[in-house]
């Protein structure tokens, strides 16, 4: 478990951190980047891999993204939902490659004086990585059925695999 991504996936302002990595994530030190004497309240989401979609056994994910551009999305992100909910800070890091069943693919650390502003901050932090981060996945079901290509918007429609073309 990797506690810092290569620096060039990395990006940081004054109690902002965003990062892509291939590593394993660290729920711990993501926390730890956020925290604060003038924080009461610090809230980390993880996003996990499940095993199942849609009713389909799913085997693993594997993300990909552009990190120039998502890299710049993800900080755009991180300093709107600071602003907006008066964050004391934010971290969000988000896993590419492959990510077994039961292993996290994005964490989100957020912490502000009060629990309201924390819990609406990460939320909205979440929500809008996934409308708008460059990052997307491939669910892979296993057996005949392959894999499906989604943007990494939840339930959004995806593209089989064996359909996606170059």
């Amino acid at each position: 478990m990797s506690d810092s991504p290569d620096p060039g996936q990395r990006q940081e302002e004054e109690c902002i951190f965003v990062a892509l990595t291939h590593d394993i994530l660290n729920p711990l030190s993501t926390m730890a980047e956020v925290k604060s004497p003038k924080a009461g309240a610090t809230v980390l989401f993880a996003g996990t891999t499940r095993d199942n979609f849609d009713g389909k056994p799913v085997t693993h994910l594997e993300y990909t993204s552009y990190p120039p551009r998502a890299l710049q999305t993800m900080l755009s992100i991180a300093r709107s939902v600071k602003e907006e909910h008066s964050l004391t800070a934010i971290s969000i890091i988000h896993r590419l490659g492959v990510v077994p069943i039961g292993e996290e693919s994005i964490l989100i650390a957020v912490s502000a004086p009060h629990r309201q502003a924390a819990w609406r901050g990460g939320e909205e932090a979440l929500e809008e990585c996934k409308e708008r981060v460059e990052v997307w996945k491939l669910e892979e079901f296993g057996g005949d059925e392959g894999g499906v290509w989604r943007a990494n918007r939840g339930e959004a429609t995806g593209v089989r695999a064996a359909d996606h073309k170059e």
